[in-house]
């Protein structure tokens, strides 16, 4: 354990990259083997917009890290926070900060951007791929990278988290993100094993749902913990699933870069009903079935 900690306490920035390009690599190669929808799609296009927002995400965090680390120092050098006042043995400390970290800045802040208006006008670039797969993870608006950022460094501060385990976590995030946005359905009996533990595609593919109350639930990154104690966890077939958001149906709207770089400055939209399924592009689930793509936007 102490190693482990060790290793991510200086993990080199070259390892990072390799873990967010190898993790993209991965299960881009697997998808593509077993797609659970056939898209009708241009994928390397699809991809290009959502690794721009990829870029992005890791500009924000690269210029405002030195306030990750500083926090994360200043908490263990004043003993400041809940693992600072505990006094337990290594492996807890680690199991303890990662399920903190995972709920306060990654759960909490997910669930607030469903529930406050202007927060969801950010983080509605990533709920308006019509075609979620493994780049899907990390399409965030700059904005929302921001707020996220910020919501990391207040678990720091109220966990008390070292470094090591922060960075841990980051890791972990990364490779779960990539794991449950890529375009696959795993074999039920397996899905059911690993659901308990970590947040799985199966899982976190009915929170792209177009509609209410789908889109609402399954707010997990990587535990999923904390969806089924706060009864916002749901399950769907993944048949049954339909992509994206009505308020911006224009492929200029949801699929160009520059108009998703301005969703969040527009007045707000509210939900509209689209009975009318023939009028939005079909996917194609690996067992040949047709389903549109419908997507109405859920209230936040």
């Amino acid at each position: 354990m102490e190693r482990l900690l060790h290793y991510f306490e200086t993990i080199p920035s070259s390892h990072r990259s390799l873990i967010l390009v190898g993790g993209i690599t991965f299960f881009w190669l697997i998808e593509s083997a077993v797609p659970l929808f056939r898209f009708d799609y241009r994928k390397w296009q699809h991809a290009g917009i959502n690794l721009f927002f990829t870029l992005t995400t890791i500009v924000v965090n690269f210029v405002l890290a030195f306030i990750l680390l500083k926090t994360s120092d200043w908490v263990v050098a004043e003993q400041v926070g809940l693992l600072q006042w505990a006094s337990l043995p290594l492996w807890a400390e680690i199991v303890i900060g990662l399920l903190l970290l995972d709920l306060i800045g990654a759960w909490f802040i997910h669930w607030l951007e469903h529930r406050v208006k202007w927060m969801w006008q950010f983080h509605l670039i990533h709920h308006t791929d019509t075609y979620v797969d493994t780049t899907t993870a990390n399409r965030h608006h700059p904005g929302e990278s921001v707020f996220r950022f910020v919501f990391t460094t207040l678990a720091v501060l109220v966990i008390g988290a070292p470094i090591g385990i922060v960075m841990l976590y980051q890791s972990m995030s990364v490779v779960l993100s990539q794991f449950n946005h890529a375009n696959l359905e795993l074999p039920r009996w397996l899905d059911r094993v690993l659901s308990w533990f970590i947040v799985t595609p199966n899982m976190h593919h009915v929170h792209h749902h177009y509609q209410l109350p789908a889109t609402n639930t399954n707010y997990g990154n990587i535990f999923p913990f904390w969806d089924r104690l706060f009864g916002t966890y749901h399950e769907m077939s993944g048949r049954e699933l339909v992509y994206g958001v009505d308020t911006h149906p224009e492929p200029h709207e949801h699929s160009r870069i520059g108009g998703l770089l301005k969703i969040p400055f527009q007045a707000y939209r509210p939900p509209v009903s689209r009975p009318e399924a023939d009028k939005q592009p079909a996917r194609t689930t690996a067992e040949g079935l047709e389903t549109p793509v419908i997507s109405p936007l859920p209230e936040p």
